[in-house]
């Protein structure tokens, strides 16, 4: 549903995430309807009539009370429904951290009112001479594993990427530690998804999905930049 509405799904987890929203949603839809069915249906079945005296309903008969005791454990089928799925889908993108030799690594800096992102260089490892540093620009490789440590600054931040069904809040002293796996090239919208102050409107960033050759060669050019910045006098 949400790539129907634009909303493009660039994440190995965005399917999984939406298939929650998307079951939630109908499930509410088919409530909502059979609940307005059954009431206006009622309304207009027992509707005064001339000549009827109107009756006094206590709901002590059981033929009454089917009609709040079956809709009632009904309702919580569903729920236990969706229950198992949500607790599936956040120990996969939550709790489940993955691990592969080639993955990529990334600090998450959020501030008032910025995004500061290092990425390990080629030596895929991070604090060292090769970082690179980037301001409202991160840079991933299609097709790989990234994890990601979020950080605060200041105060309270949310690293919201919309494409990759992704929302964790960035708390002060903290690091927080997270993954995705970017399934489609392309440059998307990273918002702070917490109001953190008179500028957080203008805190958004952008995060450039490229192909393995793409993102080798931003890679050598950006770490060569930053190794001589690192070794000069």
């Amino acid at each position: 549903m949400m790539e129907m509405l634009g909303l493009v799904a660039a994440s190995s987890y965005a399917q999984h995430i939406d298939f929650v929203f998307n079951m939630i949603f109908w499930i509410t839809a088919f409530w909502l309807l059979l609940a307005e069915f059954v009431f206006f249906y009622l309304i207009l079945r027992f509707r005064k009539k001339a000549g009827v005296k109107g009756q006094y309903i206590t709901g002590e008969l059981a033929s009454e009370k089917r009609w709040i005791t079956i809709p009632h454990f009904a309702v919580l089928l569903f729920d236990v429904v969706i229950l198992f799925f949500a607790v599936k889908v956040w120990y996969e993108v939550k709790q489940n951290l993955p691990q592969a030799a080639d993955q990529q690594l990334v600090r998450v800096i959020g501030q008032q009112w910025a995004w500061t992102f290092v990425h390990a260089g080629p030596d895929g490892k991070l604090d060292t001479p090769d970082d690179i540093i980037k301001v409202n620009e991160l840079h991933v490789q299609v097709d790989k594993l990234h994890i990601f440590q979020l950080e605060s600054k200041d105060v309270l931040h949310d690293f919201s990427v919309p494409v990759f069904r992704l929302k964790q809040d960035v708390i002060p002293g903290r690091v927080i530690t997270g993954w995705f796996t970017p399934t489609k090239t392309g440059e998307y919208d990273i918002q702070c998804a917490e109001i953190c102050g008179i500028g957080h409107a203008l805190m958004p960033a952008r995060i450039v999905i490229e192909t393995s050759d793409q993102h080798a060669a931003w890679m050598a050019e950006n770490s060569t930049v930053a190794v001589a910045s690192a070794t000069a006098p």
